[in-house]
């Protein structure tokens, strides 16, 4: 018996070491460096832009315009794959007659570097500059999905975006770890934070929260507890549909949501 408890004790510890080696590798999955299209494959005109960090970094980065366009909108894309991998994405925000500017966060894709938490702040404020010298006239948005949201909640504490959404949020890494790792410390473990339940405090912009019951990744009640702790003006957004799935099987609902947001909250 206390054999076996030695050894249950070890393997666990052992899991241990590995959830703090390697935790970034589980957080920034930057594996898919190639792109699997373009906004052209798509049928949509884009421009390729390459965005420059103040710390001396070149990020990969695409510029969808829309014709007589409503606002222009900053897309901060979740913890894998690369801006290739949202071209559905692009296409419905091209349907509500919104300029897109997403890019790829240091280490991901063709950008340059190794992503970080203070790193991921860092491209958000070089992709946020751009955008404001390219259409200073336009009301702009700040949306983000999964880790995105954590990103764009952050740089909506810094900048005066006219509105944000943010999709499959979760209250903050050391939460999200403990709720998916219940019999590990996790919460003491992790080495990032993304606070999102206390930035989203000091956001004055509109705010639109979307997030699935269906979602396997980020439980349902971290999208609801991130909603409450908001300030007004605030909507949320129900949908079905998985994690990585939920704007597409949702797309009348989802569309629809965004569109009566955007139009109560931009200005006019």
């Amino acid at each position: 018996m206390w054999s076996l408890l030695r050894t249950l004790l070890v393997v666990y510890l052992g899991v241990l070491a590995l959830m703090w080696l390697f935790q970034g590798r589980l957080l920034y999955q930057t594996g898919m460096s190639g792109h699997v299209g373009t906004p052209d494959s798509a049928g949509l005109a884009y421009e390729s832009v390459t965005l420059h960090t103040e710390d001396g970094l070149a990020l990969d980065a695409w510029w969808i315009p829309a014709e007589e366009a409503r606002a222009s909108l900053l897309f901060f894309h979740g913890n894998a794959g690369n801006i290739s991998h949202r071209l559905r994405s692009l296409e419905q925000f091209h349907q509500l007659g919104l300029s897109v500017l997403i890019l790829d966060y240091r280490g991901y894709g063709r950008s340059e570097g190794r992503p970080s938490e203070s790193g991921t702040a860092l491209d958000a404020r070089a992709a946020w500059q751009w955008l404001q010298s390219r259409e200073p006239d336009l009301p702009r948005i700040l949306f983000g999905r999964s880790l995105g949201a954590a990103v764009a909640a952050e740089l909506a504490t810094e900048v005066s975006p006219d509105a944000v959404i943010l999709e499959s949020v979760f209250r903050s890494v050391p939460q999200l770890a403990q709720r998916l790792y219940p019999i590990f410390p996790a919460r003491w473990l992790t080495r990032f934070e993304y606070p999102v339940v206390e930035q989203v405090r000091e956001i004055a912009a509109p705010l639109l929260i979307i997030h699935s019951e269906e979602d396997e990744i980020i439980p349902f009640s971290e999208g609801e507890a991130v909603f409450a702790a908001a300030n007004e003006p605030k909507q949320f957004l129900r949908i079905r549909g998985g994690h990585n799935t939920g704007f597409v099987l949702s797309e009348t609902d989802y569309l629809a949501g965004i569109d009566t947001f955007l139009e109560e909250s931009l200005p006019r």
